[in-house]
């Protein structure tokens, strides 16, 4: 069994899982990176961690979910933190309800909603072991509780993920713990196109600035690190929640 605790962040060959990647790697776990398309980033990011690996799974596929959780036990023999990151979403203006099919919902729920909870579960046997207790960050948006969002089926993933993540803290307590981090605009390749809104955000918001990977890492180190904290749901937005 690895001495080390072990963290899962599944979609972290870039973006915001990348960099939780990194930050769990510093704060001195082994780190398993998953994705299932950008494969040959999470090939490179894992290579440039200690004692990381690389696994290929779709966790919006339950037996893909499962056997990723089996793989992470079967190298390290243990899990200690899993961050569910993994999502997606479609750019459909809130007003255009026509655009948001059945097939966009299920599309964007089976991912950000099911996997999310698919993954858990698998999860949850190896987390109770955890020596101190196991953990699960769940990773949410401001749009889960403003009315905001690239689409309305994306704001109510989220919203979903935030509640779930309340009762599965008051369901797995005392032995496992359950957080959330809940981005703003945060600086990705999903936002690269986003002028006009980062420009709104960076006038705006208090810390007059976008978001970067970086600090929503930060705050899942912090979530971690803080062993009597469990049901919540932190914003990291710059205090754009603030604006009316």
């Amino acid at each position: 069994m690895s001495e080390k605790p072990v963290a899962l962040v599944t979609g972290s060959s870039s973006g915001i899982g990348a960099a939780v990647a990194r930050r769990m790697a510093a704060e001195g776990m082994a780190v398993v990176v998953n994705a299932v398309t950008s494969v040959t980033e999470g090939e490179e990011l894992a290579a440039s961690l200690p004692e990381a690996m690389f696994v290929r799974a779709d966790v919006s596929d339950e037996a893909q979910g499962a056997e990723l959780v089996e793989t992470v036990v079967g190298r390290y023999g243990r899990l200690d933190l899993l961050v569910n990151n993994a999502g997606r979403t479609r750019a459909i203006p809130h007003a255009d309800l026509t655009a948001a099919t059945g097939d966009v919902w299920r599309e964007i729920l089976n991912l950000n909603v099911i996997g999310t909870w698919q993954t858990t579960v698998a999860a949850v046997p190896w987390l109770r072991k955890a020596p101190g207790g196991g953990h699960v960050v769940n990773v949410s948006s401001i749009a889960g509780s403003r009315p905001a969002g690239s689409s309305i089926p994306y704001a109510v993933s989220k919203a979903a993920v935030e509640h779930m993540t309340r009762l599965l803290a008051g369901a797995l307590g005392p032995d496992i713990r359950v957080n959330a981090v809940a981005p703003g605009l945060i600086d990705t390749r999903w936002t690269a196109g986003f002028t006009e809104i980062k420009a709104k955000v960076e006038a705006a918001t208090p810390l007059r600035r976008v978001g970067n990977p970086e600090d929503v890492a930060e705050m899942v180190a912090a979530l971690h690190r803080a062993t009597y904290t469990t049901g919540e749901v932190v914003l990291v937005d710059g205090g754009a929640h603030l604006l009316a």
